[in-house]
């Protein structure tokens, strides 16, 4: 079955008020060809779960400029201006939880598994509640967190998390063949296996474009099934999220 399809296409059934699952990690393989076509169509209520929110101009953060992103989950926030300012002024809801905790909520979502037990968050406000997830005008919190059930193996204390899955989910792919398989490479893996799992409709970005039987078996990091629609976007461009460099020097390193 050929799932190539426009970006336009693959988008077309995503309304208002959509739960989109979003890969990448910083500006690391994140999906932008696909961002920016949501962005372009407008959609808007959008509860998001991505590890952060991109920049303040590139990625997500295109979108929750533009106010379309109602709600996040997010495990990291720290290079996003407009989203701490949206946030500590009420306006943007957000559902902090500790990284490996959010990874493996997608990926228990994309198993069919509802729930799990892990140690992370353990006697602090992850799982007593109380974390602020929204806040009112004057500062005062509007909605917290819930307390978690927690219970005790081998004498040690687990907090029970919930699967996360969502109405569509968006990642990008080095290279990916008509099927739907797909090929990560290096740190693009990232989030972007785990939001395609956790998707019930999954786009794919692709770098690549390669047939049925190009990608060896064994070399095949999400298989297809996972994918409902690729979209072809070569040449996207590629921002660094932070340029670090060296001082010249001319003292000899002994």
């Amino acid at each position: 079955m050929d799932k190539v399809v426009t970006a336009e296409q693959a988008l077309a059934d995503i309304t208002d008020g959509a739960s989109i699952a979003v890969g990448g990690f910083g500006l690391c393989g994140i999906p932008m060809a696909l961002i920016s076509e949501l962005h372009r169509r407008g959609v808007g209520g959008l509860k998001v779960v991505s590890n952060n929110c991109g920049i303040d101009d590139w990625g997500l953060g295109l979108l929750l400029g533009d106010r379309r992103i109602v709600r996040m989950t997010s495990s990291y926030v720290g290079e996003n201006k407009e989203f701490a300012r949206q946030y500590l002024s009420g306006e943007l809801e957000v559902e902090l939880c500790p990284q490996g905790t959010l990874a493996e909520r997608l990926r228990a979502g994309g198993c069919g598994i509802p729930a799990f037990y892990t140690p992370a968050g353990v006697g602090s406000q992850i799982g007593d509640g109380g974390l602020p997830w929204r806040y009112a005008e004057d500062g005062s919190v509007a909605v917290a967190s819930p307390p978690k059930e927690k219970r005790t193996f081998r004498d040690r204390d687990y907090l029970l998390e919930e699967a996360i899955s969502t109405d569509f989910a968006l990642v990008y792919a080095t290279v990916g063949d008509r099927d739907g398989n797909l090929v990560f490479d290096k740190t693009t893996q990232n989030f972007n296996p785990l939001c395609a799992m956790a998707g019930t409709v999954t786009v794919a970005q692709v770098e690549r474009l390669v047939e049925p039987g190009e990608i060896a078996p064994e070399n095949v990091h999400l298989p297809g099934v996972f994918v409902q629609h690729v979209v072809h976007a070569p040449g996207v461009e590629k921002r660094i999220e932070k340029r670090t460099v060296t001082r010249p020097t001319t003292e000899t390193v002994r």
